[in-house]
């Protein structure tokens, strides 16, 4: 079963789905729709999937309907739709999000971008459109949000799913949920052991290959992982157009790179670091994370880089 959050992560291996690893006696998964993708969660009976799938589909109901650019009736819409350049009230969720989403910003140098919807969607992908900034030009507050550019737009897209993974492994913390595993559109976080006792292993898919075929297997940890690529929203053939956008060039991602796995404290960290590196593209993401000590693994096809770097001590979580 290929998890794909760009078509780049099998996410649940460890639940007896992927390839490299038995199936285990009284696990469960509950499933759903989230984000235009799926979520997935393993846990080890079917009462506790119950109680989880609640807390699964509460947290992407609400980050949906306050973060999501393809509802015209979310706030971030209505956000993007004002001209306003006065201060917008907003949830303290999004200004949280929006406030990570700078500071990633900064701290990548412009690589990470959350105001580069318009730029996406004029090489086809996404529904933002508006006016073209620079991260610098939002100024966040706890519960507002301004842009000093009228008609600039905000666009979560390569954080969010992230950050819902970070308030369901807390959900499902204060339901006491103490051993699973959340994968929401290919970002996944584990949650205490295996069922069997041992530790949670996530299986990385190998992006150049047509087959469900593992590149790596790892062990997370407490530690959250994501993954950027262009497989899934891509366009192949004739022409190859990456839906990821290098906000510095103002052009798709070069796909030399093909995939970007991150490991990070947070999955909201994780996501939006894995989408940085991997719009810079193989040799300046390569670059950008050891400058950063990311621990990431770079996957290419060999034309600009090896076919496959690790950088920040990720071979440390690699299963032998």
């Amino acid at each position: 079963m290929l998890i794909s959050r760009r078509g780049t992560i099998l996410g649940m291996v460890a639940s007896g789905f992927g390839l490299a690893l038995p199936a285990w006696a009284g696990s469960n998964i509950a499933d759903g729709e989230a984000f235009g993708g799926f979520w997935r969660l393993v846990t080890a009976d079917t009462h506790t999937a119950m109680r989880a799938r609640s807390v699964v589909d509460e947290i992407v109901q609400e980050v949906t309907h306050k973060m999501s650019p393809y509802r015209a009736d979310s706030e971030l819409s209505r956000f993007n739709a004002s001209q306003s350049s006065d201060w917008q009230d907003l949830s303290e969720a999004s200004c949280f999000v929006a406030a990570e989403a700078l500071r990633i910003a900064a701290v990548s140098g412009g690589a990470f971008d959350p105001t580069v919807g318009p730029l996406v969607a004029r090489f086809g992908f996404g529904p933002i459109h508006g006016a073209m900034g620079q991260y610098d030009d939002l100024v966040v507050s706890p519960n507002a949000i301004r842009k000093r550019v009228p008609g600039l737009t905000l666009d979560l897209c390569g954080i969010a799913k992230g950050y819902a993974v970070d308030r369901v492994s807390e959900g499902l913390l204060e339901a006491g949920i103490q051993n699973a595993m959340i994968e929401i559109g290919g970002e996944v976080r584990a949650l205490g052991q295996h069922p069997s006792g041992r530790a949670w292993k996530i299986g990385i898919a190998d992006p150049l290959s047509d087959g469900a075929v593992l590149q790596r297997i790892v062990k997370p940890g407490k530690l959250s992982l994501a993954t950027s690529g262009h497989a899934v929203n891509g366009v192949r053939k004739p022409a190859n157009i990456s839906h990821i956008v290098n906000p510095r060039t103002e052009r798709p991602a070069r796909m030399s790179l093909a995939s970007v796995s991150v490991l990070a404290p947070t999955c909201m960290e994780a996501d939006a670091l894995a989408t940085a590196l991997c719009a810079q593209g193989a040799r300046a993401g390569i670059e950008l994370a050891e400058r950063l000590d990311v621990t990431a693994l770079f996957v290419t096809d060999g034309s600009e880089a090896p076919d496959e770097v690790f950088t920040g001590g990720f071979e440390a979580h690699i299963d032998s």
